[in-house]
């Protein structure tokens, strides 16, 4: 079935390219051009004012942002400068501290991992080292430190976030 699948496709696009008038080179050619713009728009916005970067403490840690109208909200907040959450311990596995400001919800049930970052009760930002489950709007995920690193960055008493613009 599979290869079935596979010659009909090759033979459909060898048809529409056979209809188009184009050469298979030209046709290549201008599928290459329209991708490399496509691409270029996705960079354009993935840099620049899109990009927000975040310390906890001085360590700057990469974060993988969720696309929602939370983090949204948070990009639009750090246009005015950098955001500073005070965080503190909280049950053993995370540090959770004040946004200054309610954010859109979206909360499902979830069960955490450690570097996952969510937003609580639409005003309260939490960074997991360990794990948990509750109803949370997920943020986005620290993807460059261990559970080991994350225990070391957040375990050893409360700490300070920035999160800035690039």
């Amino acid at each position: 079935m599979k290869m079935i699948m596979m010659t009909l496709s090759v033979f459909m696009m060898l048809c529409v390219s056979a209809c188009s008038g184009e050469t298979e080179s030209e046709n290549i050619e201008r599928e290459s051009s329209e991708e490399n713009v496509m691409s270029e728009s996705v960079d354009d916005e993935a840099i620049g004012d899109n990009t927000m970067i975040m310390k906890i403490g001085d360590t700057k840690v990469n974060v993988e942002w969720e696309d929602n109208q939370a983090v949204e909200a948070l990009r639009d907040m750090a246009k005015d400068g950098d955001i500073t959450i005070q965080m503190s311990m909280y049950g053993g596995f995370e540090q959770v501290g004040s946004i200054g400001q309610s954010l859109p919800r979206d909360d499902k049930q979830t069960t955490t991992s450690s570097g996952d970052i969510v937003l609580y009760s639409g005003n309260q930002m939490v960074v997991f080292y360990g794990s948990n489950s509750w109803s949370y709007t997920r943020l986005g995920h620290i993807s460059d430190k261990d559970e080991a690193e994350m225990a070391d960055l957040l375990s050893n008493g409360d700490v300070t976030i920035t999160i800035s613009r690039e």
